[in-house]
């Protein structure tokens, strides 16, 4: 027998670009509620999705029934201490902070590059042209990943990504291009992030064949997917709140705050699953163990009860502790990397591009997904129209 939802029962946004205002009723009307659409029990307010990324022990990461399609199960999401605590000290001993840093100047240079490439075009898409490349050849690079084979990672990572219907065939595909860079990697060992884990793996690690593919592949996927968004969500942003570009111009020192409120206002992940492992008790619900959750970090980074003038972006909101990397122990490993690289990237647009705005007769078209939250394409002018 089913949990009873509340009532009136809410009904499931599919309004890609803009549920907020759905986060907003849900919030006062239903924090925690069973949809039995999508089988799962909903999470709204900033409080109950804090809890459910912090406490592990009730919320489990692991799935419960693992689908024959095996890639990705065995990775950092997907795991529970003691084995999350092996993947993650593995991690911290070859992506380590100094490694971030030391990436910066490469950025620089490749934003720069992009961005006279992108100049030189009749129009210029921000996604495409610089949003999209940026982070895909610098984790390409780090993984030691040819640059011929960028191009397949890109499609791959959006056929995982953004497939409202699970696809086995990008991610068999990765999966199996890891397995074989591993094994060649094995061989013929080169300065990369991919020679470092098999080093690192093989002097005492017990890991798994499966759990180091795994890895590579979730370090493919959240070394682009996430930053591509936070750079398109910044200018959207930009857009939507002119001041604020205006006062960036003006007072470059602010782009650091600027960026954690993109993250807070339009959060590239907005929703995360996790699986009770108890029966728990939540927002006045109970929930049965067994069950999936859907924790909504784009709607807890909106609660006017933790954040003042939630709905307005607010370029130097202090504190702005927003839940987009999550929080516990699967606190975003990227969140480092991301957050260089829009300072690089959007640091270098003010420098470049100050008349840059986003083409008035166009409309942002979002990614057609429920949990990340994004545009396809992004055409812009780089200067102003009269």
């Amino acid at each position: 027998m089913q949990p009873t939802p509340p009532s009136p029962e809410p009904q499931f946004s599919t309004s890609f670009g803009n549920p907020f205002a759905w986060y907003a009723q849900m919030r006062q009307e239903a924090p925690v509620f069973y949809d039995a659409e999508q089988q799962c029990w909903m999470v709204f307010r900033y409080e109950d999705v804090k809890r459910v990324f912090s406490d592990w022990q009730a919320f489990s990461s692991k799935l419960p029934h693992p689908p024959e399609q095996t890639e990705l199960t065995q990775s950092l999401l997907h795991t529970d201490p003691p084995k999350h605590h092996a993947l993650r000290s593995l991690v911290g001993k070859v992506f380590t902070a100094r490694r971030v840093e030391e990436l910066a100047p490469r950025i620089t240079q490749l934003t720069h590059e992009l961005i006279d490439q992108a100049c030189e075009k009749p129009s210029f898409d921000f996604i495409h042209d610089l949003a999209v490349p940026l982070p895909v050849i610098v984790i390409a690079e780090i993984m030691g990943i040819p640059s011929e084979d960028r191009a397949d990672f890109k499609r791959w990572s959006d056929g995982i990504v953004l497939s409202l219907e699970p696809d086995p065939e990008p991610l068999k595909a990765m999966a199996d291009y890891f397995r074989e860079l591993l094994k060649q990697r094995r061989q013929n060992p080169s300065a990369d992030l991919i020679s470092d884990l098999i080093t690192a793996h093989e002097s005492g690690e017990t890991l798994t064949a499966q759990e180091l593919v795994d890895f590579c592949m979730l370090l493919l996927l959240a070394g682009n997917e996430t930053t591509t968004n936070l750079l398109g969500n910044a200018v959207v942003c930009f857009d939507e709140y002119p001041e604020v570009w205006q006062r960036l111009k003006q007072e470059p020192e602010l782009l650091p705050s600027a960026i954690e409120e993109v993250l807070r206002y339009r959060a590239p992940v907005q929703g995360m699953e996790r699986f009770t492992t108890v029966e728990v008790r939540l927002g006045g619900q109970t929930i049965p163990a067994g069950q999936l959750v859907l924790a909504w970090i784009g709607s807890a980074n909106r609660d006017q009860a933790q954040f003042y003038r939630p709905d307005e972006f607010v370029m130097d909101r202090d504190p702005n502790p927003h839940l987009s990397f999550g929080n516990g122990i699967h606190f975003c490993l990227g969140a480092p990397l991301a957050r260089l690289e829009g300072k690089i990237a959007l640091s270098a647009v003010l420098e470049r591009l100050p008349n840059l705005q986003v083409d008035p007769s166009t409309k942002p078209e979002f990614l057609p997904s429920i949990s990340i939250h994004g545009v396809e394409s992004l055409p812009v002018l780089l200067e102003v129209q009269d």
